[in-house]
């Protein structure tokens, strides 16, 4: 069952008070696209385009139609949603019909039932940025007053991403950190055990634990495992 049109300021609300530590990125996103297509009064599609490196993705879309029509972009390396992701400006098509700078997209967004997009920068992080785009299926559905909407929409949007990338990021870097010191750990305890096992000093005990590493194609950090398991009766010698 469709939702319902959301008011402006409501959708600005929500995504405000998204909490980062319930959600991730793309849970984010995906909501931002949805609060994107009801928060406009006539019916529309819309996606996000994420941008790293030079390679744009769809990261979240609310219809199949959108998601084809980002990825033709991406596709062709030009259109209005690479554009405004790098511009950060608002990149509108009013009619698809009389669209000449992308014609090939606008064929087959016109086949695909579409009559009109918006698409609008999103500057999320320096090493990231994007575009919120809406797909419409009339013609010049985007009116001044909707554009503004929008605009205001995605400035709201980018600062929930901005925080969303951020958080993911930094939990990412937390959990790597955890990792290895967790590595590391047993690493030492093996170590240990070589040391006292063939009376040698610690640098003498990792050049062995890297040569079993070597010998057996497998990483350092298991060969530790198995060696403490080992010690410890808990597997096999």
């Amino acid at each position: 069952m469709p939702r319902l049109p959301i008011d402006p300021a409501g959708a600005f609300a929500e995504l405000g008070s998204i909490k980062l530590a319930e959600v991730n990125l793309d849970e984010v996103l995906q909501r931002v696209a949805e609060l994107a297509k009801r928060v406009l009064p006539m019916p529309v599609e819309a996606s996000v385009t994420l941008i790293r490196g030079g390679v744009g993705h769809t990261a979240a879309f609310t219809n199949e139609v959108a998601r084809e029509m980002d990825e033709r972009q991406y596709a062709q390396g030009r259109g209005p949603c690479l554009e405004a992701a790098a511009s950060g400006d608002v990149v509108s098509v009013p009619d698809l019909a009389h669209e000449d700078r992308w014609p090939e997209w606008a064929d087959r967004a016109r086949q695909q039932g579409l009559g009109s997009s918006l698409s609008i920068g999103l500057p999320i992080q320096e090493a990231v940025v994007g575009a919120l785009n809406v797909y419409a299926h009339t013609a010049r559905a985007f009116d001044h007053e909707t554009v503004t909407v929008l605009e205001t929409f995605a400035s709201y949007a980018a600062v929930a991403l901005s925080n969303a990338q951020l958080y993911d990021s930094t939990a990412n870097l937390a959990r790597q950190m955890r990792e290895a010191m967790a590595n590391r750990a047993v690493i030492e305890q093996a170590k240990g055990i070589i040391m006292g096992e063939r009376r040698c000093g610690p640098a003498d005990a990792f050049a062995i634990l890297s040569k079993v590493s070597q010998d057996s194609n497998r990483k350092v950090r298991d060969v530790a495992q198995a060696l403490v398991d080992r010690a410890a009766g808990t597997s096999e010698a």
